[in-house]
């Protein structure tokens, strides 16, 4: 661990093994601002204006990866978090980044990560506490901000013929934007795909019910893996969406979500992640390039 400045911010937190390295801001946010291979390109994607600024009272998205809490809403979901960030080093090597209590939702944040010091491996653990006097509903929310010009692979859950199957087994998550017939999307009997254009700025989100553990972003010959616990049976926001991929000209969100709670005065909800990233992978097209590139990477760790 080291602490380094970047992007003109004085403070950022440097977590480093021989291959992989994370920079999180601790002037703002936190936000991990960079996740990539040391020798390569960041993975995720940084808001160039606003890199380097703190303080204010708008929200910012500055890029990178975020914790939020779902369901989504204006102004709640956008609390501002341009302040320093409290960092604690914890016994097992993670570090552990706490801001200020959101002061109208009363919601205080942490953010937990362990870079693996021999692998390409990330945990994750994200951390709402309720500070208010009375209990609140939510779900934890788990927003990687990747670079421009890759694809999102969704799975589906297995499929299965008829009439041995009769009860759906699985929802997509539509909004009023999404649009079906965008080519940016491509779906395939076992994955969706979402592909980031810059040339095409129209918002489209997709989500759902996604039992398999995981999601990925193939992008720069590289594989960004987000893998999470699926807890069947719970009730997840956004009808029923545990996962959800969000892409404009900008940047493609792939945001993953824990189930709703509902948290009494005092109480924390937790929310793990863990991120894998792997060399060589061509970005897929298809449900065949998945399974010949993607899956192999999946089950050799």
């Amino acid at each position: 661990m080291q602490r380094v400045p970047y992007a003109t911010w004085k403070n950022c937190i440097r977590l480093s093994n021989p291959e992989m390295e994370l920079l999180i801001t601790a002037d703002v946010g936190p936000r991990v601002i960079r996740c990539g291979f040391i020798d390569g390109p960041n993975e995720f994607w940084e808001c160039k204006p606003q890199l380097g600024k703190t303080g204010g009272p708008e929200w910012r998205i500055y890029g990178g990866h975020r914790l939020w809490h779902a369901p989504e809403h204006m102004p709640r979901s956008y609390a501002p978090d341009n302040e320093p960030v409290q960092i604690e080093t914890l016994p097992d090597g993670a570090v552990r980044f706490t801001p200020a209590v959101e002061p109208d939702t009363k919601i205080a944040k942490s953010l937990e990560l362990r870079l693996d010091p021999r692998a390409n491996r990330v945990t994750a653990t994200h951390r709402l506490r309720n500070e208010g006097l009375w209990p609140i509903e939510l779900a934890p929310w788990a927003l990687s901000v990747m670079a421009p010009g890759g694809t999102c692979i969704l799975p589906l859950p297995p499929r299965g013929p008829h009439p041995d199957f009769l009860l759906p087994a699985s929802t997509l998550t539509l909004w009023k934007y999404t649009d079906l017939a965008d080519p940016r999307y491509t779906f395939g009997t076992k994955y969706v795909l979402l592909r980031q254009d810059p040339e095409r700025a129209a918002p489209q989100k997709i989500g759902a019910y996604n039992p398999a553990g995981w999601i990925a972003y193939a992008n720069h010959g590289n594989l960004f893996v987000k893998r999470f616990e699926f807890v069947e049976g719970a009730a997840y926001p956004d009808l029923g969406a545990n996962v959800e991929a969000f892409a404009c000209d900008a940047m493609l969100e792939v945001e993953t979500l824990g189930p709703l709670v509902k948290l009494e005065h005092g109480q924390t909800v937790e929310y793990v992640e863990r991120w894998e990233l792997h060399r060589g992978v061509d970005t897929p097209k298809n449900d065949a390039e998945v399974d010949a590139r993607v899956l192999p990477r999946l089950q050799g760790v």
